[in-house]
């Protein structure tokens, strides 16, 4: 009996090997926990040294307490990613480098957006800019930033991958795809709130600079999402318009912007009136190789306004497919009404989504628009105290910032002609 009863306890006794095991194991899981928690701290810690860069006072308040939204990657990592940058993973070109579909190792697909940087560091403070911007800002129709990478001459940003591409390759025919009308409006609607909350909801003031259908990605449901902040600005609430040289994409500019470096909210609003042209119509904004009265969108479709003929302007494909009228010609109107030839004529984002969204139609008369004016181009005598004087500013232009010459980038001027 007292042999059995030793044999009964040795059984039940923990063996040393197992307490071996067993601190082992939690001893590893202390150290991974560490691990993470360390590598963590070090990539925050890259990312607030990168913020700060060029010796920033204000890096603190673009932070906002999103950091921990954003990663830092390792060069490395993304180059495995996109499977060193292999011209096969190209989604498009955009205005300061080449963007590359990725696979980051735990399986989410990536959009890589690789800045092309020269010896001059040129694209560095688009780079900063656009961190900057996506830690202090976060809203559904905004495409969401997932990390940077900072490495030698190496400048890489890191989005979430929009399955549908840009905009640009449906109304552009860069393929098959066809968007319903519904689809259309959608996006004009998504856009119109994403602006929005730029303009007036965000904890900042921004402005885009460079609303544009190939700065417009959409994901798998076709939900638009604005991208590509390279060129954004932060607006200060106590002043009228900020005095810049010229940046963005001629077709979509605002002539006061164009012509005298006076940028507000409204150069956006401008832009955006363009675009849901050039989303209703299925073409962009200027064709040399249309006839001339149609070369220019938002000039033809004033004119097939006065001739009471707007819905002409209709992608052809959609009157195969059937669109709702009313919508149609509310969205025209909108877009007239975001081309009038001064800021203050054109209304904020938050009454162009009222204006969207109401079953109410308001129907403001809008002015002519702004056309781009071909005949003026041919003379040689042009100076830009003459092209000033067809837009007074109807704000204060003492500014020193304000430009007194046209900016070299332009190759045409805007005209409120009314021939």
């Amino acid at each position: 009996m007292p042999m059995a009863m030793d044999d009964t306890s040795s059984h039940h006794s923990p063996s040393p090997v197992v307490f071996f095991l067993l601190g082992g194991l939690a001893a590893l899981v202390i150290v991974v926990i560490l691990v993470l928690v360390l590598g963590k701290f070090i990539k925050a810690s890259k990312l607030h040294k990168l913020l700060a860069k060029k010796g920033t006072s204000q890096a603190a308040d673009f932070f906002s307490g999103n950091l921990r939204t954003v990663s830092y990657f390792e060069f490395q990592q993304l180059k495995k990613a996109t499977k060193n940058f292999h011209p096969g993973n190209l989604l498009g070109r955009g205005g300061f480098g080449p963007v590359y579909k990725g696979k980051l190792q735990d399986g989410r697909l990536v959009a890589v957006k690789k800045l092309a940087l020269n010896k001059s560091q040129q694209g560095e403070p688009e780079f900063l800019a656009e961190v900057r911007m996506f830690t202090s800002i976060q809203h559904k129709n905004l495409v969401r930033l997932l990390g940077c990478c900072s490495d030698g001459p190496q400048r890489v940003l890191v989005y979430e991958y929009m399955k549908n591409k840009s905009l640009d390759h449906i109304l552009y025919g860069k393929t098959d795809q066809f968007l319903p009308w519904s689809t259309r409006y959608q996006i004009i609607l998504g856009i119109a709130r994403g602006l929005q909350y730029l303009h007036e909801d965000s904890h900042w003031r921004i402005i885009h600079r460079d609303i544009k259908a190939s700065n417009i990605l959409l994901d798998e449901k076709f939900h638009p999402k604005i991208g590509d902040f390279g060129l954004a600005r932060f607006f200060p609430e106590d002043q009228a318009y900020l005095s810049t040289t010229f940046a963005g994409t001629l077709g979509y500019t605002a002539p006061e912007y164009a012509i005298r470096g006076e940028l507000t909210e409204k150069a956006d609003i401008y832009s955006f009136g363009v675009l849901v042209l050039e989303i209703i119509s299925c073409r962009k904004n200027t064709d040399l190789a249309l006839p001339s009265e149609m070369q220019y969108l938002p000039e033809y479709a004033w004119k097939l306004h006065e001739r009471s003929k707007v819905l002409d302007l209709v992608d052809p494909k959609l009157g195969e497919s059937g669109y709702v009228e009313d919508e149609v010609l509310q969205a025209i109107h909108v877009a007239f009404l975001c081309l009038q030839p001064h800021p203050n004529q054109r209304p904020p984002m938050s009454e162009i989504v009222a204006m969207l969204t109401s079953k109410t139609q308001r129907r403001e008369i809008p002015a002519k628009p702004v056309f781009l004016d071909r005949n003026r181009i041919k003379d040689e005598r042009l100076s830009w105290e003459a092209i000033s004087q067809a837009f007074p500013s109807p704000l204060c232009s003492e500014s020193p910032g304000i430009m007194t010459q046209l900016p070299t980038q332009l190759d045409l001027t805007y005209s409120s002609s009314t021939k």
